[in-house]
């Protein structure tokens, strides 16, 4: 490890840091103190970027530049030890410490929380231990004192017990997706199958090649001759069916604000969705068209359309087909999932090209964009700040469909302040 900075030497929190790890909780895991010290230190100053856990498996793990968190588990198999050390030390050595330290679950970042004073306990005195004695005197009476609590405090639940609430109806623009008719509301989520084949292939994939049973079973991939590693992991994905963190996120918060509805949601796989499919109904696209290809079905019909480079090398990006003024014509997101920094996602509610049902798309550059895009609908402050930026008032009359670009500010994997940037009302 480098030497630490002279003047975080004398920030109360890296002595806190110190003292932690100089406790005897530490003394046989230098990996551990190691570990805890560079995320102390980086949040301290900071410096987020080097808090991916790719930062960390090069930093403290000595592992190679080009090594895969996805086959190397061991940055966050050592970050659950370390918080298991922690509570292990706030429990004993640390008992009195003022702050305490802390590791949020899905973050690689340091936090420190100050705690309140602790009372002394009293100790045991004459009279208590004539209390006690009391105690055992008419301790055989306990289980029928017991059970008549139980009774009345039964009796008087069920003839106090409160109504139960009313079931809201979901929240605009949820709303729209709904009907009187109970028609089901189609959730496709992405297919990350589909996603780590193309960054096999190192090729843009079309939805009509996506469908083509040669591409799914691999055969069809522009490598004609790739390695042995290479062979193993599309025979994986062809045959398997994967989602991600992300897109699980934004099912559970639709769920949850879909309020009596709910019912009505079903969950599909891109892979299991076919063109008759979207002849009718209610639908919600869940990722980009790099990971999710039906989102280009509609992607002529948004300003906002992803763009790409070089499959796998290159920064994704949403395109500001047309640009307003104070706009920009690009906006560049995350080098991959997990870092930090800025990206970004847009929100679109358009009618099916018949008219005959309606199509929610959430798609972010990466998955930090696409959870930010689902965690935004689900708080009511910002479905106002939407209506307010589209120059709606109170509850629609009519389905007015839109798109918004938002920006979230992500830390180590986790999205964090969204804002709107820019939005549009599309006219069918």
């Amino acid at each position: 490890m480098t030497e630490v900075d002279p003047e975080l030497k004398t920030d109360a929190r890296w002595q806190l840091i110190e003292r932690i790890t100089a406790s005897s909780s530490f003394q046989k895991s230098a990996r551990l103190r190691d570990l805890l010290r560079y995320m102390a230190e980086r949040s301290l100053h900071g410096q987020f970027q080097d808090l991916s856990e790719h930062s960390i498996g090069s930093a403290v793990f000595g592992k190679a530049r080009d090594y895969s968190v996805v086959e190397d588990s061991s940055v966050r198999v050592h970050v659950r030890q370390l918080r298991l050390k922690l509570h292990e030390y706030f429990d004993g050595e640390g008992r009195n410490e003022t702050a305490i330290v802390e590791i949020p679950k899905g973050a690689y970042t340091t936090l420190f929380r100050p705690v309140e004073q602790r009372t002394s306990a009293t100790p045991v005195s004459e009279v208590t231990r004539r209390g006690f004695k009391s105690w055992k005197s008419w301790f055989p009476l306990l289980p029928w004192a017991l059970a008549g609590v139980f009774f009345l405090t039964t009796v008087a639940a069920w003839f106090l017990r409160p109504a139960g609430p009313t079931p809201q109806p979901p929240p605009w623009p949820l709303a729209e997706l709904f009907n009187p008719g109970n028609r089901p509301v189609r959730v496709v989520v992405a297919d990350i199958n589909y996603g780590m084949t193309r960054l096999v292939d190192e090729q843009p994939v079309t939805l009509e090649r996506y469908l083509s049973p040669s591409y799914r079973s691999g055969e069809d991939l522009s490598n004609a001759h790739p390695t042995g590693r290479e062979a193993r992991m599309i025979k994986y994905l062809s045959g398997s069916l994967l989602t991600s963190y992300a897109d699980l996120v934004v099912v559970s918060t639709l769920m949850r604000v879909s309020g009596n509805a709910r019912d009505w949601i079903s969950i599909r796989s891109a892979r299991e969705l076919r063109p008759r499919d979207l002849e009718e109904g209610s639908f919600v696209f869940v990722g980009s068209p790099s990971s999710n290809p039906w989102v280009s079905y509609f992607q002529d019909r948004l300003n906002f359309q992803e763009r790409e480079g070089v499959v796998g090398e290159s920064f994704k990006y949403f395109q500001n087909t047309h640009p307003k003024a104070g706009e920009r014509e690009t906006y560049q997101g995350l080098a991959f999932t997990g870092s930090s920094g800025e990206d970004y996602a847009t929100i679109s509610l358009l009618p099916l090209p018949n008219g005959r049902g309606s199509v929610l798309i959430l798609q972010g550059l990466q998955q930090e964009g696409t959870e930010a895009a689902g965690l935004f609908l689900s708080d009511a402050g910002n479905r106002q700040k939407l209506q307010q930026a589209l120059g709606i008032s109170g509850a629609p009359g009519q389905p007015i469909y839109f798109e918004a670009l938002i920006r979230t500010q992500a830390f180590a994997g986790a999205p964090n302040a969204t804002s709107i940037i820019a939005t549009r009302v599309i006219h069918p």
